[in-house]
């Protein structure tokens, strides 16, 4: 019988995906996401598929553990397996950047993400077709 994810669960995923984000390395990330999860960036970019893809994408999206940023999540919905978070993040002090995303978490038995799908939007730029 698969397991309902919850939202305390989803919280859990959340804090986790924060501290792994701040932490150096990549090692955090096998707690969060399986090893043949999938992350898009956005949901008409390729696929990122395997944990040593996310690793190295990773890598290469943060400046690095000390980078400064704050992140505000609300948990939307919950259904089965699967969760949409609103996100807003904040880069810098003073702020250089920031986005608000919707995130399509798609969570396995274990906890860990199989799915994971990013609808960011900037300030100033267009968000239709």
């Amino acid at each position: 019988m698969r397991r309902v994810t919850n939202r305390a669960t989803v919280g859990s995923w959340l804090a986790g995906y924060e501290a792994a984000w701040r932490a150096p390395g990549t090692e955090g990330l096998a707690r969060l996401f399986t090893s043949d999860a999938t992350y898009l960036k956005s949901p008409y970019e390729q696929p990122i598929t395997g944990l040593d893809a996310i690793s190295r994408m990773w890598e290469e999206e943060r400046e690095g553990p000390d980078e400064t940023f704050t992140l505000a999540t609300h948990i939307v919905a919950v259904d089965g397996p699967t969760a949409v978070v609103r996100a807003e993040v904040r880069y810098g002090d003073p702020l250089r950047q920031e986005y608000r995303d919707l995130w399509v978490i798609g969570l396995a038995d274990d906890g860990r993400c199989t799915w994971f799908e990013e609808w960011p939007y900037w300030p100033g730029r267009s968000y239709s077709a």
